[in-house]
């Protein structure tokens, strides 16, 4: 299903069973929502407007994940909103403090945007990278959750 976040253009959320499989973070699309709504994209909406809104409580689909990869998920679940912890510092309160690479490996392929929020990871002398969606757009997600960038 979409949903439209004004100013950030249309994202995605695949459900099952009240659990997420995946989502995509909005970008700009010329395509409008198909009507369809869930209150967790309602959830969503308010995020990029600005509220700050938690995601703790949205159930997973872990799947084929390593244990590690689940103590990488929870770690940064438990980073607020606002705040940023280095790879070497994500890899250290998920149990392995030298698995910095496994750790940017992991925010590289997150599926979960939000939910496991990777923005909220940073490289020890700078932002690092986001992706496909870019550097500026994990600075325009910080500063929307009050970080200095």
């Amino acid at each position: 299903m979409q949903y439209l976040a004004d100013g950030w253009g249309i994202g995605e959320l695949w459900l099952e069973n009240g659990r997420l499989l995946a989502h995509d973070l909005p970008t700009p699309a010329v395509c409008p929502s198909d009507g369809h709504d869930h209150s967790l994209a309602e959830r969503m909406r308010r995020y990029f407007r600005g509220e700050r809104v938690e995601f703790d409580d949205v159930e997973l689909e872990f799947d084929g994940t390593t244990p590690y990869e689940r103590a990488l998920a929870d770690a940064l679940r438990a980073v607020p909103y606002g705040a940023i912890v280095t790879y070497g510092e994500l890899a250290a309160r998920a149990g392995r403090p030298r698995a910095h690479r496994a750790a940017g490996s992991f925010c590289a392929h997150n599926r979960f945007g939000l939910v496991v929020p990777c923005h909220r990871v940073v490289a020890a002398g700078g932002l690092g990278g986001y992706g496909s969606l870019g550097v500026s757009y994990k600075r325009r997600l910080l500063v929307l959750e009050g970080v200095r960038v």
